[in-house]
């Protein structure tokens, strides 16, 4: 299966199924590799996912004029308020 068809929570689960597995500590030295390959292509589609979703987040900021307008996350992100000390 492509990484690009893995749905993020169905990547989750396997990767939460992996860590179950290795952590149990019953596999032998081969299992443990091959589950552990798994697992880490697992975490690479699951940060894949979350940074396509961080690209696509819009975050509304509220104008001068008091009306609000849509702002890609990395643009808000950058204008956002820096706290005083």
């Amino acid at each position: 299966m492509e990484s690009k068809e893995i749905a993020f929570e169905v990547a989750l689960k396997k990767l939460e199924a992996v860590v179950e597995n290795l952590e149990n500590g019953e596999l032998s030295l081969e299992e443990a590799l091959k589950s552990y390959e798994e697992g880490v292509r697992m975490a690479d589609i699951c940060s894949k996912r979350l940074g396509e979703a961080e690209k696509k987040v819009e975050v509304l900021m509220k104008t001068n004029a008091g009306k609000f307008k849509a702002v890609p996350f990395e643009e808000a992100a950058e204008t956002k308020p820096k706290k005083k000390k």
